[in-house]
């Protein structure tokens, strides 16, 4: 039986995968309240692998009777641990061998790109694009160029948490896009954030806190 979205959220917060009521610093730049914290779920492998094998029930419900998944690529480093889960599991429901393959960000191009011969196994296959959490889109939209880039076929995307509404037209229009959880996280830009105007001190160990802090001192 499926997991819903419910008991998802509950196994999140049983192992401090979800943080409330804090001054979180996002990767954007955006400051809010709540945070999903992927790292505290990965040591828990089997609830790892469990909701891993949640997102591969439901893309191989999704693509019944299509031709397989062939690989599942992610962005290192967030997404090389699902995307190994994820492959084995649909692996195993589709009894065929699906590929784990990550992209490597390069940091003076701003884009996201194949390394370790992994580029080759992307060629002509029919790929399944995963992150962990969605917050804009952007990251998981600079892997689907670099994957289509090479002659990949990107079928889909899937998320472990969709945290800031994104859509298939933010990722240059994959035909589908799945999401384990939906969460709404309110965002406010630095100059506008409410905790800043209290005091209320940022939170240093996750998000961008502590890179935050140190770029304000001159």
């Amino acid at each position: 039986m499926k997991m819903d979205e419910k008991e998802v959220l509950g196994e999140l917060n049983r192992v401090g995968a979800i943080i409330s009521d804090t001054h979180i610093v996002y990767t954007s730049g955006k400051h809010g309240t709540r945070y999903m914290n992927k790292d505290a779920l990965y040591p828990h492998v089997g609830l790892t692998s469990r909701l891993c094998r949640e997102i591969a029930l439901e893309i191989s419900d999704y693509f019944l009777g299509e031709p397989s998944i062939e690989a599942v690529v992610a962005p290192a480093i967030g997404g090389v641990i699902l995307c190994t889960w994820v492959a084995y599991w649909l692996s195993e429901l589709t009894g065929k061998e699906v590929l784990a393959l990550y992209a490597e960000k390069n940091q003076a191009l701003d884009l996201f790109e194949f390394n370790r011969g992994y580029g080759r196994l992307v060629t002509g296959r029919r790929i399944l694009v995963l992150e962990d959490v969605l917050t804009t889109g952007g990251s998981a939209k600079k892997v689907i160029g670099a994957v289509r880039a090479l002659g990949g076929n990107v079928i889909g995307v899937a998320a472990q948490c969709n945290r800031g509404g994104v859509t298939t037209k933010d990722l240059a229009d994959p035909p589908m896009l799945f999401s384990l959880v939906n969460i709404t996280m309110e965002a406010w830009a630095g100059e506008d954030c409410p905790m800043c105007k209290a005091g209320i001190p940022i939170n240093t160990e996750v998000g961008k806190g502590k890179e935050f802090l140190a770029s304000q001192v001159h």
